[in-house]
């Protein structure tokens, strides 16, 4: 739940919101922000209210954010609605969705599987994104003008590698397991770029997903990019921020897959598709550690330490479908990565 404090100062925040909501009677509440720069307000007058975002100033017609919203919007996938906006100062005004995100709304259930339906309304949305927002060709979004390649896997695999293994856990890398290490990355990076590729969302969990009244509104979308279907797929149904069942997770998936039946190529090889989900939940997850690792090793900031371990659970159980990996499991093993106390640090 975001937590909220009355903000008495930063009088440029108070003329925009004048100018664009044509009154000074409103209120202004600073909201607990994400692990991102961006700052987050929630701005009330009467009984209405939106969120004011902050971040570095934008030119609109080169704005990830911008671009990537009026895309999905169109496609008719479910973003917050734009008030009002200066580029200059970089306010976004837009509409409030609310604090109900989908990671309250699991641990809420008295059963996991009781929020099933609202993670079949999250997966709704995904189809969207995968295949009519990727049909609905814009050269202008900048979705289609980045993609996850060899390179941006290995870059986000190698963020782990140095933020946990040799930044958190000081494991001693040698020559030999530098050189061993990176053959398995290269691998599994290189035949995740081999997958045809459309735009995924790059950051699809329960944190990124937000109910207002009977719909979901997906956020957080600025980094969309091209790549494999299974990216989005892992980020939602191996979530760090929630324990889903591999029951619930298959339900989830065969449902993605009825949903997408009409897009998928006519060659579908759901054993194919089910070797590449696990090769990204390697990928997607060790990322994910190294995220949250990075945060404690460059900042100290110990919010996320709490998910390490369960997300590399993940990471040693989807190693462990690909014996030719056996290096990384053992180095894993081998630097108490799985045994480690992680909030004590």
């Amino acid at each position: 739940m975001r937590i909220f404090l009355m903000v008495t100062h930063d009088e440029f925040l108070n003329s925009f919101l004048s100018r664009s909501l044509s009154t000074d009677a409103f209120k202004v509440f600073s909201l607990a922000g994400d692990a991102s720069n961006r700052r987050y307000y929630r701005v009330v007058h009467d009984n209405q209210s939106w969120v004011l975002m902050r971040w570095e100033p934008f030119d609109p017609a080169n704005y990830p954010l911008m671009s990537v919203l009026n895309h999905f919007a169109k496609n008719g996938i479910h973003v917050p609605k734009i008030v009002a906006m200066s580029p200059s100062e970089g306010l976004i005004l837009q509409e409030d969705l609310g604090d109900l995100m989908l990671e309250r709304k699991f641990w809420e259930s008295q059963s996991h599987e009781s929020s099933m339906e609202w993670y079949k309304l999250t997966v709704d949305e995904v189809v969207k994104i995968h295949h009519k927002a990727t049909l609905d060709h814009d050269p202008n979004c900048s979705a289609f003008k980045m993609k996850f390649d060899t390179e941006k896997f290995l870059w986000e695999m190698n963020y782990g590698k140095d933020n946990l293994l040799a930044g958190v856990l000081k494991f001693p890398f040698n020559d030999k397991s530098n050189k061993e290490l990176s053959d398995i990355f290269l691998d599994i990076c290189s035949r995740l770029d081999a997958e045809p590729k459309r735009i995924a969302h790059r950051d699809y969990h329960s944190r990124n997903v937000m109910i207002k009244l009977d719909k979901v509104h997906v956020i957080d979308f600025q980094d969309a990019r091209l790549g494999p279907i299974q990216y989005d797929l892992v980020s939602l149904m191996r979530d760090s921020y929630v324990d889903m069942s591999d029951e619930m997770a298959a339900k989830l998936i065969n449902y993605y897959l009825e949903q997408s039946k009409q897009y998928l190529p006519k060659d579908f090889s759901r054993e194919h598709f089910d070797r590449m989900y696990e090769l990204q939940s390697i990928q997607r997850c060790f990322k994910a550690c190294g995220s949250f690792a990075s945060f404690f090793h460059q900042r100290e900031d110990r919010r996320y330490l709490k998910y390490l371990s369960g997300t590399l659970r993940r990471v040693m159980k989807a190693i462990n479908e690909f014996p030719e990996y056996k290096v990384f499991a053992d180095i894993l093993i081998d630097s108490g990565a799985l045994e480690r106390k992680y909030e004590s640090l």
